[in-house]
């Protein structure tokens, strides 16, 4: 023993080398792999105080019954029961905490094995430490750990005894809750003075509304007590109840056994969190408290420490929420829980002299908090539909509640989760009205107070006026994992559920929010009265303090009541259109001349007392005011649509003025920010609206000769591309409402050819003197102009690749020259990556839009050209040279799945360069660049061209034997089968998803599994491999997936696969014997239904990890039965 503390002892100090603590740690190893080892170690739990020591030898012993306990013999194993509860109850009051639960632990893992052949007494005696006050705490701990280490197992038991621990604890529930119930009630009744204070009167705040809540006085009395003060002893105790509550609510199913008295009492404990008596306190350990300490509690303040306990009731209480199978005689229990729940909703929100409702939940715990906010979730999304319609439960009264609580979240995040309470509701609410038709306006009806009430209340929220404080205090730099700022996320999370109020009551809503707009609008619009100009510099003439702060707050309103106003344009369109037109007309309209007013005045460019400050907001101002005219473009599209054949008058009205706002802005002298919104703006109206008259208007015919004028400085790449596509779309998109002879073709296409022959006329000039053309321009500036110029060109072709074939017709007239200049300019730069890629990019949108347009010869070219270069390509490597190769392969995707027999000559070639040159590169490399690009190739070779390999029509299939069925190219149909198949013996968890998915598609439409070469000489080794992969549990996330395709491999021939394959899969594994491989071969059910198959494929792969476990740790001699 003295021996083995000095080596804990030197192991663990700080001078110990590493190379020293691996000679320890393998004499350590050795030792405990001894036979008899244990005898000693419980000689050193009995005898030392060293708590490394004691440690090692509980993990000794924990290695002995996980692992070997198979082979120990069974006078050895009624010693170690016997012995180590023994030294459990006589030291436990002594042991550290963390000693202790160890101990627990290994007395709990023998009754994992024995219990109840060999260990009759093991639950019974924890019971039994249970009833006696000096061992309780302790029993408690045990019962605990017996939850979580026997009612959700590990993977080392096997199936049957997983299941046959389940149905013996089912059996012990109701004495277990009882025992658990009694102990709470105890402890609260001892510590309660029922007494001292009366229930609160019907006429006190709020009383109305409690005994409509709780149904009677009785609850009103029993939770209006005043709250126990509990010593340290008793909330140990309930501390432990509660957390073996809250594990045994997480696995046992919802009956009668959870019964009203021990939800009454678990409700008790839940109104320990909403006590106030100290100050706001974070829990030491968060939600998952663990208070198995050795003392009972650290020391603290003693409503903290009572607070604890409410976290881990409302826990017991969500474990029960979160159960969406509800039995129908626990519906009466459900009520009952949500009746009591109400009453701490309300006592958490009630307003009274000493506290606001703000500073009450300032003062509850952050996690009780969090609790009670999780409850509430899982209550609206879980329940809210079953217990809706229920007379003894207020729902409007509960909502009143919720309204309170949300609103006085004392932090974002609070605030955000109830935020999503909210939206859950408001879907549920909009779903149920659009099921009932017939009573939509009752239902609706009795919502609307609450409604009216969230929708003013956001608004309120997100306006400075009304909320500077918290607005403030919102980051607006830092980006999350969801690319958004904190204030980014609050404001759309707030216009989520303004948008869905608007959904249900749009004409409220609008009359809501438009008043507030106009109002902030005003301010914007009188800011050109305070222009100074001073020579060539403007200046905005407001330089006091407070007057910057008020302006300030008022244009950040207004960027957000824009937003908000853009959210809500799709409640305008469709049938509604009419029924809304004139609000939508007001809205068009406004915007129109605010963006108009913007763009005359420039306020984008003047100078500001603050512009650190203003400027910014100026410019976002005018950028949300275009956006949210760009969210109207729908709306603009249907009114064309509804006055093309009346008078035009305001739509050309609205339109020409929306052009005059935009095209000043397409300047490179403007910021960014704001110049994108103007080009997206130009887009929409474009796209989607597709006015007539859009390209003869002055200010398009400005943005035309700004883009093809060549002296002019360009835009930025994005602004560029954007104001490219919008000049093409409106001379190549056919017009609404128009027939084919009125589109007036022939003079779009020669403006058409004008536009790109401008766009590319350096471009093009790159055909044949490249090399001189590089001298002149330097490499960087030609590197540059051919990226530059081919994102244009490829915006173009993906904008028109879905649109008629004469647009699409006169686009590629118009790029003919263009496609030819980038084939012979690619050997030039197929040296360079990053140029390549964008090349292939322009290529592969080609195709995929231009395909028909550019004819088979030429198509033909371009693909040979590329086969030729391909090699140059792929050696050279690097992520930049994997992109490439990717697009390649992606182009050839786009060849392949071509109908017809125009590019079926090419096959050969493409699969020869897929298996013999790409895939023996990219085969072993364990990372997934280019795999997951050749593998859709190949799955998109047999989609597409399955006669290539199987050249038999359907009926001929039907009509010949199976053995009969021809086949050509096997070869090369084998080689590819082949990749799959080593793709699963990779690690990469997307390929082997993406390939699973690619052979059970292949099954599904082609019946790849039946044909006679694959079920032959492939199926089984497909099964094989699958079931190794469930075996080694590289894939775990993918179980249910391999499952499915086993069965659906196996489907094809039960009769072979249960007769030849099963038995030849057992006799082939190792590290079980044949007693255990016949016990795995009878467990596996001869089932031909899926659910039982499934279920048998997940038993074997479980019970034979459990027998290697087993059999791998058992000493050598061991007689196995």
């Amino acid at each position: 023993m003295l021996f083995t503390t000095s080596l804990m002892t030197e192991f663990f100090h700080s001078c110990t080398t590493n190379q020293r603590k691996r000679e320890i740690e393998e004499l350590l190893n050795n030792f405990a792999q001894q036979i008899g080892a244990w005898r000693f170690c419980l000689y050193f739990l009995s005898n030392t105080h060293n708590e490394y020591v004691m440690m090692y030898s509980l993990t000794v012993f924990e290695n002995l019954i996980n692992k070997m306990w198979m082979g120990v013999a069974s006078e050895d194993k009624v010693e170690i029961r016997t012995c180590l509860p023994k030294l459990l109850l006589s030291e436990h009051k002594v042991l550290p905490y963390f000693i202790r639960n160890k101990l627990c632990k290994v007395i709990v893992d023998i009754g994992r094995q024995d219990w109840p052949m060999f260990y009759h007494d093991f639950f019974s005696s924890t019971l039994q430490l249970i009833q006696s006050p000096s061992t309780c705490a302790l029993g408690l701990i045990l019962l605990k750990t017996t939850s979580e280490e026997l009612a959700c197992p590990r993977e080392d038991l096997s199936v049957a005894r997983k299941d046959e621990l389940r149905k013996l604890l089912l059996q012990q529930v109701p004495t277990v809750l009882g025992l658990l119930s009694g102990i709470l009630e105890t402890i609260w009744e001892k510590h309660s003075v029922t007494a001292a204070t009366p229930p609160p009167s019907p006429t006190s705040a709020n009383g109305d509304n409690l005994n409509n809540l709780l149904q009677g006085p009785y609850y009103s009395k029993l939770l209006s007590q005043p709250v126990p003060l509990l010593d340290g002893e008793s909330e140990h105790l309930c501390s432990l109840a509660l957390e073996c509550l809250a594990h045994l609510f997480s696995w046992i199913p919802l009956s009668t056994s959870i019964t009203p008295s021990l939800l009454a009492t678990i409700f008790h404990f839940a109104r320990l969190g909403c006590d106030v008596r100290g100050g706001r306190g974070k829990s030491k350990s968060g939600g998952g408290l663990s208070l198995n300490g050795g003392t009972c509690l650290a020391d603290g303040d003693g409503a903290l420490e009572q607070s604890r306990l409410g976290i881990l009731a409302m826990t017991c209480i969500n474990e029960l929420m979160s159960k969406n199978c509800v039995p129908l005689d626990f519906e009466e229990y459900l009520l009952r829980m949500f009746q009591q729940t109400f009453f701490l909703l309300q006592k958490l929100t009630r307003d009274n002299n000493a506290h606001t409702v703000k500073s009450r939940l300032e003062d509850v715990d952050d996690s009780y908090m969090e609790k009670f906010t999780d409850f509430l979730r899982l209550f609206v999304s879980v329940h809210l539909r079953r217990i809706e319609s229920n007379a003894q439960f207020p729902v409007v009264q509960f909502l009143e509640l919720l309204f309170k609580y949300t609103f006085h979240q004392p932090t974002h995040e609070g605030y955000f989760s109830c935020l999503d309470i909210w939206t859950i509701f408001l879907d549920y609410l909009t779903t149920k009205i659009k099921s009932r038709l017939a009573d939509r306006d009752t239902v609706l009806n009795r919502y609307r107070d609450a409604l009216v009430l969230l929708l003013r209340e956001v608004l309120n929220r997100i306006q400075f006026r009304y909320n500077q404080a918290q607005l403030e205090e919102l980051d607006d730099e830092t980006l999350d994992d969801d690319q958004q700022t904190e204030w980014q996320r609050y404001l759309r999370q707030s216009l989520e559920v303004v948008a869905k109020v608007m959904e249900l009551l749009p004409s409220h809503a609008f009359s809501t929010l438009f008043p507030v707009l106009q109002e902030n609008l005003e301010v914007y619009l009188g800011l050109q009265q305070f222009i100074v100009t001073s020579g060539a510099a403007r200046r905005l003439n407001i330089t006091a303090e407070n007057d910057c702060r008020r302006l300030h707050c008022s244009l950040r309103d207004l960027s957000s009541l824009l937003q908000a106003v853009g959210r809500l344009a799709e409640y305008f369109i469709g049938d509604v259109f009419g029924v809304r037109f004139n609000d939508a007309f007001t809205v068009v309209d406004r915007l129109v001349e605010v963006t108009c007013y913007a763009s005359q005045v420039s306020l984008y460019d003047l100078e500001t007392a603050v512009p650190s400050v203003l400027k910014p907001d100026l410019i976002d101002v005018h950028a949300q005011s275009l956006a949210a005219l760009q969210a109207y473009s729908h709306w603009l599209a249907q009114f064309y649509s509804e006055v093309q054949r009346q008078s035009q008058a305001r739509f050309l009205s609205l339109v020409t003025t929306a052009m005059d706002s935009i095209a000043p802005i397409i300047s490179s002298k403007v910021p960014e920010k704001l110049l994108l919104s103007a080009c997206h703006l130009l887009v929409s109206i474009a796209t989607t609206v597709r006015p007539v008259f859009l390209v003869t208007l002055p200010a398009v015919q400005n943005i035309f000769n700004l883009i093809t004028d060549t002296s002019v400085r360009r835009l930025p790449p994005e602004a560029r591309v954007l104001v490219c596509r919008a000049l093409n779309n409106t001379l190549l998109l056919p017009w609404p409402n128009l027939p084919e002879g009125e589109q007036q073709w022939t003079t779009r296409s020669s403006n058409h050819a004008s536009l790109l022959s401008a766009l590319t006329r350096d471009y093009r000039l790159l055909r044949g003197n490249a090399s001189l053309q590089h001298r002149r321009m330097g490499p960087e500036d030609m590197k540059t102009l051919v990226q530059q110029t081919l994102q244009v060109l490829k915006d173009i072709v993906e904008s028109i690749s879905g649109e008629s074939t004469k647009s699409r017709q006169i686009c590629y007239q118009s790029l003919q020259e263009s496609v030819q200049v980038s084939l012979v300019l690619f050997p030039v730069f197929i040296h360079q990556p990053d140029v390549t890629d964008e090349m292939l990019t322009f290529f592969l949108t080609l195709l995929q839009g231009l395909r028909v347009q550019m004819g088979v010869p030429f198509t033909e070219q371009i693909i040979q050209t590329f086969l030729n270069m391909f090699t140059s390509i792929l050696v050279r490597g690097g992520s930049a040279g994997c992109r490439v190769v990717e697009k390649f392969l992606k182009i050839l995707q786009v060849v392949v799945q071509e109908p017809g027999q125009a590019f079926k000559p090419f096959l050969p070639s493409i699969i020869s360069l897929c298996m013999e040159q790409v895939y023996p590169i990219v085969a072993e490399r364990p990372s997934p660049d280019v795999k997951a690009e050749l593998f859709e190739l190949l799955h998109q070779v047999l989609h597409h061209n399955w006669r290539y390999f199987f050249k038999s029509s359907v009926l001929a299939s039907v009509q010949r034997a199976a053995s009969e069925e021809p086949m050509e190219n096997e070869a090369q149909f084998i080689a590819i089968m082949q990749a799959f198949g080593q793709s699963f013996l990779q690690p990469d968890i997307h390929i082997f998803r993406q390939n699973l998915s690619y052979l059970e598609s292949l099954n599904g439409k082609q019946k790849l599994y039946h044909k006679k070469l694959f079920r032959t000489s492939m199926l089984f080794h497909f099964i094989n491999v699958l079931l190794q992969v469930l075996v080694h549990r590289s894939h775990d996330l993918l179980q249910d997936e391999i499952a499915l395709a086993v069965y659906n491999m196996a489907s094809v021939d039960f009769d072979g696969f249960y007769s030849a394959f099963l038995p030849e899969f057992l006799s082939s594994c190792h590290g079980v014997d044949s007693n255990q491989r016949t016990v795995l071969g009878r467990n596996f059910k001869m089932d031909q239904d899926l659910p039982s198959f499934t279920q048998s494929v997940h038993r074997l792969v479980n019970d034979l990890r459990y027998y290697r476990l087993c059999n791998s740790s058992l000493p050598p001699g061991t007689v196995k039965l």
